[in-house]
């Protein structure tokens, strides 16, 4: 079988090999490892059916080269300590208290007087998973471990599960631990602009009122931070954004 597609010119296809997956029909067996997968040479003669060879055994050389023809393989990187988790898909770290700018959207609150001045920041842990970026906030100033606690990050545009909105935010198209300085700026630099969800601070006085109160300040004060029952590890782990609180 010849498959011919245009991208920048044109490029045929053979078909080579196939891989088939069976699902046991036992009920629930898909989450009790109740699958497997073949690999098989296919031989494709010029005006007849592709036939399939023997079954051979999925090694994890071939995988390796798939996911690589398509595309997809991490670079070497170094890991520096802020480092939490790396996978194919998902990048993860912290960073310490610090002090920051923040910009606010000119919409005549009292945040206007104040945009584009120095706060302090909480500590926070950040993910990035397939372009989305996710930020919750970390109540003690070090790194974190698997079974450690959550905040709310106390920011606007952010969702119940802490993903953020990007907007216009000038977000990096990849997730590598270079890119990591160019997430942290595009988010701090982006506008606050709107709250999604009711409640994302202690404060008396909502998020206005703790930003207004630490314009100038060094120190966040962690006791206006929301504590959630999410914990790091399953802060990183895809599918698992979603909870009650």
């Amino acid at each position: 079988m010849q498959v011919g597609i245009n991208i920048g010119q044109n490029r045929h296809f053979e078909l080579r090999e196939a891989l088939l997956i069976y699902h046991s029909t036992g009920h629930r067996s898909w989450n009790l490892g109740g699958s497997f997968v073949s690999h098989h040479e296919v031989t494709a003669n010029k005006g007849q059916r592709p036939e399939l060879g023997p079954a051979k055994p999925l090694t994890v050389g071939f995988l390796q080269s798939l996911v690589k023809s398509l595309g997809g393989h991490i670079p070497v990187e170094y890991l520096p300590d802020t480092i939490i988790a790396r996978s194919d898909r998902t990048l993860a770290w912290w960073t310490p208290a610090e002090v920051r700018p923040m910009f606010f959207v000119d919409t005549g609150s009292p945040l206007a007087e104040i945009n584009g001045r120095s706060f302090p920041q909480p500590a926070l842990a950040w993910c990035t998973r397939d372009g989305a970026l996710w930020v919750r906030a970390l109540k003690a100033n070090c790194r974190p471990s698997a079974e450690t606690k959550l905040s709310f990050a106390p920011y606007w545009n952010l969702s119940e599960e802490g993903q953020v909105c990007l907007g216009s935010m000038q977000a990096p198209r990849v997730s590598t631990v270079a890119s990591i300085p160019q997430w942290e700026q595009s988010f701090y630099e982006s506008e606050f602009t709107h709250g999604n969800v009711g409640r994302i601070t202690k404060h008396p006085d909502g998020f206005e009122g703790l930003w207004q109160e630490l314009e100038g300040r060094e120190t966040f004060p962690v006791e206006h931070l929301i504590d959630l029952p999410q914990t790091i590890g399953e802060f990183i782990q895809p599918g698992r954004e979603r909870y009650g609180y």
